[in-house]
C-alpha cells in the first residue's frame, strides 16, 4: 500500500475514532452513578403571577427519600430526554427538510457562490456584520436554538472563503452567547428573573447594554483573530483535515460559477421573505418554536413549487434533508436525558443548596462574583434560561439582601451565569446540535477553540459586576 493512501486512511480513522454522543453517554452514567451518592432534597414550588411561571420557595428546602437512578430510569432517560426536547428536534428535521428542497433547486448553493465571489478580496467583512445580527437577535429577541437554521448556510460561507467549521460555529454561537450575557430585553431570562426579584421589567437596561456591546467585540475580534489566522494557513486549523471532507458536500467552486436563473432566484426571493417575515413574527409576534418549524415549512415547499420541483421530489428532498438532522437531534435527546435524571433522582435542588451557600460571608464584590460563578455552573445543569432563573432566583434575590447586594446585581450576575456554558458545556443541545452538523466537529476541539475567548468573558463579566456592586446597580 503507496504511503500517502495509508496516511490518509490513518487520517480518516483519527477523525472518526471519538463520537461525541459518548461523552454525553458517560455524563449520564456518572450522573446515575452520583444519584447513588448525592443526599436527595427538593424545594417546595410555588406559583409566582407576576413571572407567570413556578418558582421554589428558598426556605422551603428539606431532605426526601432517595430515589436513586434504575437501570430501567436509566434505559428510559434517552426517550424521556427526546420527549422534553420535542419541539426543537422536530424544529430540526424541519430545518432540515427545509434546506434539502431548497438545495434541490440550486438556488442556494448557487446563490451563495454568486455572494462569495462578489465579497472576493472582503471575505472578512462577513464576520462582524453576521456577528451583529445575531448578536442582536439573542440581546433583543431571546433567539438561540432558533439560529440552527443558519448553520448550513454560514458553514457554507465559511469553508468556501477558506475559513474553517469552527469558525461558521463561532460566528453564530458566539455572538449569541454574547447576545444572552448583555439580555437587554430578553424576556425568557433577564424578564423572569426581574419579575420573580421584584424589580420592573427590563430596568437596568443601560448597564446591560454596555456589557453587551463589550462581550460582542471581544467575541467579533477572536472569531476573526482566528479566521485570518487559519485563512492565511488552513493547517493551523484543529479541524484541517475533517473540513476538507465536509468541504466535498458543501463548499463552492466560485470560478466555474454560473449565473442565477429565473427559478432560482424567486427561490431565494421565497428565502428571504420567510427570514424577514420571521424577524417580524419573533419581534412583533412572539413568534417561537412552533411558529417558526411552520414558517421554515412553508419555505420548504413554496421554495420547491417555484423552483419547479415536482411533489415527489420535494418529498424525497425533505426525507434526505430529516435524515442529515438524525444525529443533531440524538446529541439533544441525549443531553436533555441528563436533566430528566437529575430531576427524577432529586438530586438538582441539593447542588443548587450546596453552591448557594458557598456564598456567606463573602465582601459585596466576591459575593457578586461568586454568584455569577454559581449560576454558571448551574447552567450546566438547567440549559434553560427561564427554568434557571425559576430555580436559583428566588433562592438568590434574598440572599443578596443578606449580603448587602441589590437584587439587581443578583439579576446581573444570572444573566452572565445563564450565557457562557450555553456554548460551552456538553449539556447544551444546541451546541452539539451545531458541532454535528458541521460535519461532526469533536466536543473536545471546540472546547480548545472557545476556551481563550471564555476566559475573556469571564474577565469582562467580573469588571461589570464590579461596577455594578460599586454603583448600587438599582434600582434596589
Amino acid at each position: 500500500m503507496p504511503k500517502r493512501e495509508k496516511k490518509e486512511k490513518t487520517e480518516q480513522k483519527q477523525i472518526k475514532a471519538v463520537n461525541p454522543m459518548l461523552l454525553l453517554v458517560i455524563i449520564i452514567l456518572v450522573v446515575a452513578i452520583a444519584s447513588y451518592f448525592i443526599p436527595a432534597g427538593s424545594y417546595d414550588r410555588v406559583y409566582d403571577a407576576a413571572a407567570d411561571t413556578e418558582i421554589v420557595d428558598p426556605d422551603s428546602y428539606h431532605t426526601v427519600d432517595k430515589n436513586p437512578t434504575s437501570l430501567m430510569t436509566l434505559l428510559m432517560s434517552l426517550t424521556l430526554g427526546m420527549q422534553n426536547a420535542a419541539s426543537i428536534i422536530f424544529f430540526l428535521l424541519i430545518i432540515g427538510g427545509m434546506f434539502a428542497i431548497l438545495n434541490g433547486t440550486g438556488a442556494i448553493n448557487n446563490g451563495i457562490a454568486n455572494v462569495v465571489r462578489a465579497m472576493k478580496g472582503r471575505e472578512m467583512l462577513m464576520i462582524p456584520v453576521c456577528m451583529v445580527v445575531f448578536g442582536c437577535g439573542s440581546a433583543f429577541c431571546a433567539n438561540f436554538e432558533e439560529f440552527l437554521a443558519f448553520v448550513p448556510l454560514v458553514l457554507a460561507c465559511c469553508l468556501t472563503m477558506g475559513f474553517d467549521s469552527l469558525t461558521a460555529v463561532g460566528i453564530i454561537f458566539c455572538a449569541a452567547a454574547s447576545g444572552y450575557a448583555g439580555a437587554i430585553t430578553n424576556a425568557f431570562t433577564t424578564g423572569v428573573a426581574q419579575s420573580i426579584a421584584g424589580l420592573p421589567m427590563f430596568s437596568g437596561m443601560a448597564l446591560r447594554a454596555c456589557a453587551f456591546v463589550c462581550f460582542l467585540i471581544a467575541s467579533i475580534i477572536y472569531v476573526t483573530w482566528h479566521a485570518i489566522r487559519v485563512k492565511r494557513n488552513p493547517t493551523l486549523s484543529s479541524t484541517y483535515e475533517q473540513d476538507k471532507l465536509t468541504a466535498q458536500d458543501v463548499a463552492l467552486n466560485v470560478d466555474e460559477v454560473e449565473p442565477l436563473t429565473l427559478r432560482q432566484k424567486l427561490v431565494l426571493v421565497v428565502f428571504v421573505g420567510g427570514i424577514a417575515f420571521t424577524v417580524w413574527g419573533i419581534v412583533a409576534q412572539g413568534f417561537y418554536i412552533d411558529e417558526l418549524s411552520a414558517v421554515f415549512l412553508a419555505i420548504g415547499i413554496l421554495g420547491g413549487i417555484v423552483g419547479g420541483l415536482g411533489p415527489n421530489k420535494i418529498c424525497e428532498y425533505f426525507e434526505k434533508g430529516c435524515v442529515n438532522m438524525l444525529f443533531p437531534c440524538l446529541m439533544i435527546g441525549l443531553a436533555n436525558a441528563v436533566i430528566v435524571l437529575l430531576n427524577d433522582a432529586s438530586i438538582m435542588d441539593p447542588i443548587i443548596h450546596a453552591l448557594s451557600g458557598l456564598l456567606d460571608g463573602l465582601s459585596p464584590t466576591l459575593a457578586a462574583i461568586g454568584m455569577f460563578i454559581v449560576q454558571d455552573l448551574f447552567n450546566v445543569l438547567v440549559p434553560s434560561g427561564s427554568g434557571q432563573a425559576a430555580i436559583t432566583m428566588p433562592i438568590m434575590a434574598p440572599l443578596a439582601d443578606m449580603l448587602g447586594l441589590t437584587r439587581q446585581t443578583a439579576v446581573l450576575a444570572f444573566q452572565f451565569g445563564d450565557a457562557f456554558t450555553n456554548v460551552m458545556a456538553p449539556t447544551g443541545g444546541e451546541i452539539l446540535a451545531a458541532l454535528a452538523m458541521c460535519g461532526g466537529i469533536s466536543f473536545r476541539k471546540w472546547m480548545k477553540y472557545l476556551l481563550p475567548l471564555f476566559v475573556v468573558w469571564w474577565l469582562i463579566a467580573f469588571v461589570f459586576l464590579g461596577v455594578a456592586v460599586q454603583i448600587g446597580y438599582g434600582p434596589f
